[in-house]
Protein backbone atom coordinates (compact mmCIF):
# COMPACT_ATOMS: atom_id res chain seq x y z
CA UNK A 1 0.00 0.00 0.00
CA UNK A 2 1.20 3.47 -0.87
CA UNK A 3 0.77 6.42 1.02
CA UNK A 4 0.11 9.77 -0.24
CA UNK A 5 1.19 13.37 1.34
CA UNK A 6 -2.22 13.94 2.46
CA UNK A 7 -2.23 12.89 6.39
CA UNK A 8 0.90 14.46 8.41
CA UNK A 9 0.18 11.77 10.75
CA UNK A 10 1.84 9.44 8.34
CA UNK A 11 4.94 12.11 7.64
CA UNK A 12 8.21 10.63 8.97
CA UNK A 13 11.65 11.20 9.22
CA UNK A 14 14.49 8.49 10.28
CA UNK A 15 18.04 9.32 10.60
CA UNK A 16 21.24 9.21 11.86
CA UNK A 17 23.58 11.97 13.27
CA UNK A 18 26.82 12.86 15.11
CA UNK A 19 24.64 13.27 18.54
CA UNK A 20 24.96 9.23 18.82
CA UNK A 21 27.23 7.97 16.14
CA UNK A 22 31.14 8.41 15.45
CA UNK A 23 31.96 9.37 12.04
CA UNK A 24 32.85 5.89 11.16
CA UNK A 25 29.32 4.43 11.73
CA UNK A 26 27.74 7.25 10.04
CA UNK A 27 29.91 6.54 6.55
CA UNK A 28 27.94 3.07 6.71
CA UNK A 29 24.82 5.12 6.12
CA UNK A 30 25.98 7.58 3.77
CA UNK A 31 24.06 8.02 0.40
CA UNK A 32 25.97 8.82 -2.80
CA UNK A 33 24.32 10.50 -5.70
CA UNK A 34 24.33 6.53 -7.52
CA UNK A 35 22.86 5.43 -4.64
CA UNK A 36 20.14 8.08 -4.01
CA UNK A 37 19.20 6.96 -7.50
CA UNK A 38 18.56 3.83 -6.86
CA UNK A 39 16.56 4.57 -4.14
CA UNK A 40 14.66 6.43 -6.62
CA UNK A 41 13.74 3.43 -8.45
CA UNK A 42 13.14 1.00 -5.73
CA UNK A 43 10.77 3.41 -3.73
CA UNK A 44 7.86 2.04 -5.35
CA UNK A 45 8.12 -1.44 -4.76
CA UNK A 46 8.95 -0.77 -0.89
CA UNK A 47 5.22 1.56 -0.99
CA UNK A 48 6.71 5.16 -0.91
CA UNK A 49 5.87 7.33 -3.29
CA UNK A 50 7.28 10.58 -1.52
CA UNK A 51 10.29 11.15 -0.10
CA UNK A 52 13.73 13.13 0.17
CA UNK A 53 17.29 11.45 1.64
CA UNK A 54 19.25 14.01 3.23
CA UNK A 55 22.96 12.65 3.59
CA UNK A 56 25.70 14.82 4.86
CA UNK A 57 29.07 14.55 7.38
CA UNK A 58 26.73 14.86 10.27
CA UNK A 59 23.61 12.90 9.45
CA UNK A 60 22.06 10.98 6.88
CA UNK A 61 17.68 11.06 6.91
CA UNK A 62 14.97 9.81 5.10
CA UNK A 63 12.30 11.88 4.81
CA UNK A 64 8.42 11.10 3.35
CA UNK A 65 5.43 9.72 3.86
CA UNK A 66 4.87 5.50 5.12
CA UNK A 67 2.65 3.31 6.55
CA UNK A 68 5.53 3.32 9.47
CA UNK A 69 9.00 4.51 10.05
CA UNK A 70 10.37 1.17 9.35
CA UNK A 71 9.02 1.32 5.54
CA UNK A 72 11.37 4.23 4.97
CA UNK A 73 14.47 2.45 7.26
CA UNK A 74 14.34 -0.42 4.71
CA UNK A 75 14.43 1.65 1.82
CA UNK A 76 17.18 3.24 3.13
CA UNK A 77 19.35 0.39 4.26
CA UNK A 78 18.67 -1.56 0.93
CA UNK A 79 21.18 0.90 -0.66
CA UNK A 80 23.65 1.27 2.47
CA UNK A 81 26.63 -0.94 3.70
CA UNK A 82 24.79 -0.55 7.22
CA UNK A 83 22.02 -2.78 8.39
CA UNK A 84 18.55 -1.44 8.96
CA UNK A 85 19.01 -3.07 12.49
CA UNK A 86 21.68 -1.36 13.16
CA UNK A 87 20.32 1.89 11.94
CA UNK A 88 17.16 1.41 14.29
CA UNK A 89 19.65 0.91 17.16
CA UNK A 90 21.40 3.98 16.64
CA UNK A 91 18.55 6.49 14.98
CA UNK A 92 15.59 8.40 15.71
CA UNK A 93 12.43 8.59 14.27
CA UNK A 94 9.88 11.30 14.44
CA UNK A 95 6.40 11.38 13.14
CA UNK A 96 3.81 14.07 12.34
CA UNK A 97 4.29 17.59 13.66
CA UNK A 98 7.42 16.55 15.42
CA UNK A 99 9.41 15.40 11.97
CA UNK A 100 8.21 19.10 10.42
CA UNK A 101 9.72 20.93 13.64
CA UNK A 102 13.15 18.52 13.14
CA UNK A 103 13.57 19.47 9.95
CA UNK A 104 12.80 23.62 10.84
CA UNK A 105 15.42 22.70 13.19
CA UNK A 106 17.72 21.27 10.82
CA UNK A 107 17.71 23.74 7.76
CA UNK A 108 18.39 26.72 10.72
CA UNK A 109 21.87 25.18 11.31
CA UNK A 110 19.87 24.86 15.03
CA UNK A 111 20.70 21.21 15.33
CA UNK A 112 24.09 20.83 13.44
CA UNK A 113 27.42 19.95 14.80
CA UNK A 114 28.62 23.37 14.40
CA UNK A 115 25.65 25.39 15.54
CA UNK A 116 24.22 27.59 12.83
CA UNK A 117 25.83 25.98 10.13
CA UNK A 118 24.55 27.32 7.06
CA UNK A 119 26.33 25.21 4.34
CA UNK A 120 23.13 22.77 5.46
CA UNK A 121 20.88 24.78 3.14
CA UNK A 122 22.08 24.15 0.13
CA UNK A 123 22.43 20.28 1.35
CA UNK A 124 18.81 20.15 1.54
CA UNK A 125 17.92 22.25 -1.72
CA UNK A 126 19.88 19.53 -3.62
CA UNK A 127 18.45 16.86 -1.64
CA UNK A 128 15.03 17.72 -2.88
CA UNK A 129 15.72 18.65 -6.19
CA UNK A 130 16.56 14.88 -7.18
CA UNK A 131 13.65 13.82 -5.80
CA UNK A 132 11.26 16.79 -7.19
CA UNK A 133 12.95 16.02 -10.72
CA UNK A 134 11.85 12.07 -10.19
CA UNK A 135 8.41 13.15 -9.14
CA UNK A 136 8.85 12.40 -5.38
CA UNK A 137 7.92 15.67 -4.06
CA UNK A 138 4.33 16.58 -3.44
CA UNK A 139 2.64 19.71 -2.49
CA UNK A 140 3.21 18.69 1.17
CA UNK A 141 6.73 18.39 0.78
CA UNK A 142 7.20 21.45 -1.22
CA UNK A 143 5.45 23.63 0.76
CA UNK A 144 7.07 22.46 3.56
CA UNK A 145 10.51 22.79 2.38
CA UNK A 146 9.66 26.21 0.95
CA UNK A 147 8.37 27.40 4.47
CA UNK A 148 11.75 25.46 6.06
CA UNK A 149 13.73 27.47 3.59
CA UNK A 150 12.36 31.08 4.32
CA UNK A 151 12.61 30.51 8.26
CA UNK A 152 16.15 29.66 7.51
CA UNK A 153 16.63 32.24 5.42
CA UNK A 154 14.59 35.04 8.04
CA UNK A 155 16.60 33.80 10.62
CA UNK A 156 20.24 34.45 8.86
CA UNK A 157 18.88 37.84 8.51
CA UNK A 158 17.44 38.95 11.88
CA UNK A 159 20.07 37.26 13.83
CA UNK A 160 23.88 36.17 14.01
CA UNK A 161 23.08 32.40 14.57
CA UNK A 162 25.09 32.16 11.42
CA UNK A 163 27.44 35.09 11.63
CA UNK A 164 31.22 34.99 11.77
CA UNK A 165 32.62 32.07 9.40
CA UNK A 166 32.36 29.01 11.10
CA UNK A 167 31.62 26.31 9.12
CA UNK A 168 33.00 22.52 8.66
CA UNK A 169 35.21 23.37 6.14
CA UNK A 170 36.35 27.08 7.85
CA UNK A 171 36.84 24.52 11.29
CA UNK A 172 39.55 22.87 9.32
CA UNK A 173 41.66 25.93 8.38
CA UNK A 174 41.03 27.54 12.24
CA UNK A 175 42.72 23.92 13.45
CA UNK A 176 45.70 24.21 10.81
CA UNK A 177 45.95 28.00 11.78
CA UNK A 178 45.80 26.82 15.45
CA UNK A 179 48.06 23.67 15.44
CA UNK A 180 50.58 24.03 12.77
CA UNK A 181 52.96 26.54 12.69
CA UNK A 182 54.54 28.33 9.24
CA UNK A 183 52.24 27.85 7.11
CA UNK A 184 53.59 29.81 4.27
CA UNK A 185 55.82 26.92 4.00
CA UNK A 186 53.89 24.37 4.11
CA UNK A 187 53.00 22.27 1.13
CA UNK A 188 49.26 21.59 0.94
CA UNK A 189 46.99 19.19 -0.84
CA UNK A 190 43.57 19.24 -1.20
CA UNK A 191 41.59 16.10 -2.51
CA UNK A 192 38.11 16.85 -3.40
CA UNK A 193 36.71 20.02 -4.69
CA UNK A 194 33.11 19.52 -4.63
CA UNK A 195 30.79 22.14 -2.89
CA UNK A 196 33.18 21.82 1.08
CA UNK A 197 36.57 21.19 -0.84
CA UNK A 198 35.96 24.69 -2.74
CA UNK A 199 34.81 25.91 0.12
CA UNK A 200 37.73 24.70 2.17
CA UNK A 201 40.20 26.16 -0.87
CA UNK A 202 38.90 29.59 -0.63
CA UNK A 203 39.10 29.25 3.00
CA UNK A 204 43.03 28.36 2.85
CA UNK A 205 43.36 31.25 0.42
CA UNK A 206 41.68 33.98 2.19
CA UNK A 207 42.14 33.03 5.88
CA UNK A 208 45.89 31.61 5.67
CA UNK A 209 47.04 33.90 2.74
CA UNK A 210 48.79 30.75 0.77
CA UNK A 211 48.37 29.75 -2.43
CA UNK A 212 50.84 26.79 -2.10
CA UNK A 213 48.12 24.11 -2.84
CA UNK A 214 47.60 21.58 -5.06
CA UNK A 215 44.28 20.63 -6.40
CA UNK A 216 43.04 16.93 -7.15
CA UNK A 217 40.04 15.77 -7.95
CA UNK A 218 38.33 12.80 -9.75
CA UNK A 219 37.14 15.49 -12.83
CA UNK A 220 40.71 17.07 -13.51
CA UNK A 221 38.91 20.10 -15.58
CA UNK A 222 36.91 20.64 -12.14
CA UNK A 223 39.69 20.64 -10.22
CA UNK A 224 41.46 23.02 -12.90
CA UNK A 225 39.12 25.51 -13.01
CA UNK A 226 38.58 26.07 -9.20
CA UNK A 227 42.97 26.06 -9.35
CA UNK A 228 42.73 28.83 -11.90
CA UNK A 229 40.08 30.63 -10.40
CA UNK A 230 42.43 30.90 -7.24
CA UNK A 231 45.62 31.30 -7.85
CA UNK A 232 46.81 27.75 -7.15
CA UNK A 233 48.37 24.05 -8.62
CA UNK A 234 46.21 21.10 -9.41
CA UNK A 235 46.96 17.96 -10.59
CA UNK A 236 45.40 14.62 -11.83
CA UNK A 237 43.94 11.43 -9.81
CA UNK A 238 47.04 9.07 -10.54
CA UNK A 239 49.31 12.11 -8.98
CA UNK A 240 47.39 11.21 -5.24
CA UNK A 241 50.48 8.89 -4.01
CA UNK A 242 53.21 11.06 -5.33
CA UNK A 243 51.47 14.41 -4.22
CA UNK A 244 50.47 12.97 -0.93
CA UNK A 245 54.14 12.26 -0.44
CA UNK A 246 55.05 15.51 -0.41
CA UNK A 247 52.72 17.24 0.92
CA UNK A 248 52.63 18.61 4.42
CA UNK A 249 49.33 18.58 4.78
CA UNK A 250 46.69 16.98 3.19
CA UNK A 251 42.80 17.98 3.21
CA UNK A 252 40.23 15.21 1.94
CA UNK A 253 36.83 16.01 0.93
CA UNK A 254 35.82 13.69 -1.94
CA UNK A 255 32.87 11.65 0.03
CA UNK A 256 33.72 8.39 -2.37
CA UNK A 257 32.09 5.46 -1.33
CA UNK A 258 35.57 3.68 -0.50
CA UNK A 259 39.20 5.68 1.03
CA UNK A 260 41.26 7.71 -1.94
CA UNK A 261 43.94 8.52 0.89
CA UNK A 262 45.73 4.91 1.42
CA UNK A 263 48.13 4.27 3.91
CA UNK A 264 50.32 3.09 1.09
CA UNK A 265 50.58 6.55 -0.44
CA UNK A 266 52.05 7.92 2.79
CA UNK A 267 54.36 5.16 3.74
CA UNK A 268 58.12 6.11 4.42
CA UNK A 269 56.98 10.31 3.64
CA UNK A 270 57.89 13.01 5.75
CA UNK A 271 55.52 14.59 8.92
CA UNK A 272 51.88 14.77 8.13
CA UNK A 273 48.52 16.05 9.06
CA UNK A 274 45.74 14.93 7.46
CA UNK A 275 42.33 16.24 8.13
CA UNK A 276 39.27 13.93 6.54
CA UNK A 277 35.97 16.11 5.54
CA UNK A 278 34.40 13.52 4.33
CA UNK A 279 31.74 10.78 5.32
CA UNK A 280 32.37 7.76 5.15
CA UNK A 281 35.87 8.34 5.92
CA UNK A 282 38.20 8.94 2.75
CA UNK A 283 41.44 8.34 4.27
CA UNK A 284 42.30 4.62 5.08
CA UNK A 285 41.95 3.97 8.53
CA UNK A 286 45.64 2.12 9.02
CA UNK A 287 46.95 5.67 8.27
CA UNK A 288 46.52 6.91 11.99
CA UNK A 289 48.63 3.97 12.95
CA UNK A 290 51.64 5.80 10.86
CA UNK A 291 54.08 7.55 13.73
CA UNK A 292 54.54 10.70 11.45
CA UNK A 293 50.88 11.13 10.52
CA UNK A 294 48.52 13.42 12.90
CA UNK A 295 44.66 11.93 11.16
CA UNK A 296 41.92 14.21 11.86
CA UNK A 297 37.77 13.56 11.09
CA UNK A 298 34.68 15.87 11.08
CA UNK A 299 34.70 14.86 14.82
CA UNK A 300 37.19 16.46 15.96
CA UNK A 301 36.93 19.40 14.11
CA UNK A 302 33.08 20.06 15.51
CA UNK A 303 34.60 20.37 19.01
CA UNK A 304 35.96 23.60 17.83
CA UNK A 305 34.89 26.46 20.96
CA UNK A 306 35.31 29.95 19.96
CA UNK A 307 33.90 33.38 20.73
CA UNK A 308 31.63 33.00 17.14
CA UNK A 309 30.50 29.75 18.35
CA UNK A 310 29.59 31.73 22.05
CA UNK A 311 27.67 34.20 20.16
CA UNK A 312 26.14 31.97 18.38
CA UNK A 313 24.46 30.05 21.27
CA UNK A 314 22.97 33.38 22.73
CA UNK A 315 20.98 33.89 19.64
CA UNK A 316 19.41 30.68 19.75
CA UNK A 317 16.37 31.49 21.97
CA UNK A 318 15.64 34.21 18.79
CA UNK A 319 16.01 32.03 16.28
CA UNK A 320 13.97 29.15 18.20
CA UNK A 321 10.97 32.38 17.94
CA UNK A 322 11.34 33.12 14.77
CA UNK A 323 10.92 29.37 13.98
CA UNK A 324 7.88 28.87 15.21
CA UNK A 325 6.30 31.60 14.01
CA UNK A 326 6.99 29.79 10.66
CA UNK A 327 6.26 26.47 11.62
CA UNK A 328 2.63 27.57 12.80
CA UNK A 329 1.97 28.98 9.82
CA UNK A 330 3.06 26.06 8.14
CA UNK A 331 0.59 23.99 10.42
CA UNK A 332 -2.17 26.74 9.59
CA UNK A 333 -1.91 25.70 5.90
CA UNK A 334 -2.02 21.86 6.71
CA UNK A 335 -5.17 22.72 8.60
CA UNK A 336 -6.74 24.59 6.06
CA UNK A 337 -5.78 22.14 2.95
CA UNK A 338 -7.31 19.78 4.89
CA UNK A 339 -10.77 21.94 4.78
CA UNK A 340 -10.45 22.79 0.96
CA UNK A 341 -13.05 19.73 0.50
CA UNK A 342 -16.00 20.80 2.06
CA UNK A 343 -14.92 24.98 1.71
CA UNK A 344 -15.43 24.10 -2.31
CA UNK A 345 -18.92 21.91 -1.54
CA UNK A 346 -20.05 25.23 0.52
CA UNK A 347 -18.99 27.97 -2.30
CA UNK A 348 -20.86 25.34 -4.88
CA UNK A 349 -24.24 25.44 -2.96
CA UNK A 350 -23.98 28.91 -2.39
CA UNK A 351 -23.35 29.80 -5.92
CA UNK A 352 -26.49 27.17 -6.79
CA UNK A 353 -28.69 29.26 -3.93
CA UNK A 354 -27.18 32.58 -5.58
CA UNK A 355 -28.54 31.22 -8.73
CA UNK A 356 -31.87 29.69 -7.86
CA UNK A 357 -35.36 31.40 -9.29
CA UNK A 358 -36.74 31.12 -5.90
CA UNK A 359 -34.47 33.47 -3.96
CA UNK A 360 -33.46 35.39 -6.78
CA UNK A 361 -37.64 36.08 -6.57
CA UNK A 362 -36.98 36.52 -2.72
CA UNK A 363 -34.31 38.53 -2.99
CA UNK A 364 -33.82 40.26 -6.63
CA UNK A 365 -30.08 41.52 -7.41
CA UNK A 366 -29.55 43.89 -10.25
CA UNK A 367 -27.01 42.54 -12.94
CA UNK A 368 -24.63 44.85 -12.38
CA UNK A 369 -24.19 44.23 -8.25
CA UNK A 370 -23.22 40.19 -9.96
CA UNK A 371 -20.09 41.06 -8.48
CA UNK A 372 -20.88 42.31 -5.15
CA UNK A 373 -23.12 38.41 -4.78
CA UNK A 374 -19.76 36.96 -5.83
CA UNK A 375 -17.96 39.31 -2.96
CA UNK A 376 -20.73 38.25 -0.46
CA UNK A 377 -20.25 34.49 -1.25
CA UNK A 378 -16.53 34.77 -0.62
CA UNK A 379 -17.48 36.64 2.78
CA UNK A 380 -18.81 33.59 4.14
CA UNK A 381 -16.80 31.15 2.69
CA UNK A 382 -13.76 32.61 4.51
CA UNK A 383 -15.31 32.98 7.94
CA UNK A 384 -16.23 29.52 7.78
CA UNK A 385 -12.71 28.98 6.94
CA UNK A 386 -11.40 30.91 10.07
CA UNK A 387 -14.17 29.03 11.91
CA UNK A 388 -13.19 25.84 10.98
CA UNK A 389 -9.18 26.77 12.15
CA UNK A 390 -10.32 27.04 15.34
CA UNK A 391 -13.14 24.17 15.75
CA UNK A 392 -13.34 21.19 13.51
CA UNK A 393 -17.32 21.21 13.15
CA UNK A 394 -17.81 20.43 9.64
CA UNK A 395 -21.45 20.29 9.25
CA UNK A 396 -22.18 22.56 11.64
CA UNK A 397 -20.16 25.25 10.25
CA UNK A 398 -21.73 23.92 6.79
CA UNK A 399 -25.07 24.52 8.01
CA UNK A 400 -24.45 28.23 9.28
CA UNK A 401 -22.75 29.82 6.41
CA UNK A 402 -26.11 28.57 4.32
CA UNK A 403 -27.72 30.51 6.87
CA UNK A 404 -25.77 33.19 7.50
CA UNK A 405 -26.13 33.84 3.44
CA UNK A 406 -29.52 33.47 3.40
CA UNK A 407 -30.54 35.77 6.30
CA UNK A 408 -28.04 38.37 4.82
CA UNK A 409 -30.10 38.41 1.62
CA UNK A 410 -29.66 40.43 -1.63
CA UNK A 411 -25.28 41.60 -0.26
Amino acid sequence: MQINGTNISDFYIAGISYKKIEAETRGQFAISPDQYQSLIVQAPSFGINEFFVLSTCNRTEIYGFSQDAHQLINLLCSQTVGKAGSFLTSGYVKRGEAAIRHLFEVGAGLDSQILGDYEIIGQIKSAVKVAKQNGFIGAFLERLVNAVLQSSKAIKNQTVLSGGTVSVSFAAVHYIRENISAIADKKILLIGTGKIGRSTCKNLVDYLKTDNITLINRTTDRAKELADELGVAHGTSDQIADLARQADIILVATNAEEPVLLTEHLVGSTEKWIIDLSVPCNVEKSAALLDHVRLINVDELSKLKDETLARRQAEVPKAVTILNGYIEEFLNWYEMRKHVPVLKAVKTKLEEIQSCKFYLQSFPLPHHQKQSADQKIQRVINGMASKLRVQNHRGCHYIEAINEYIATGSA
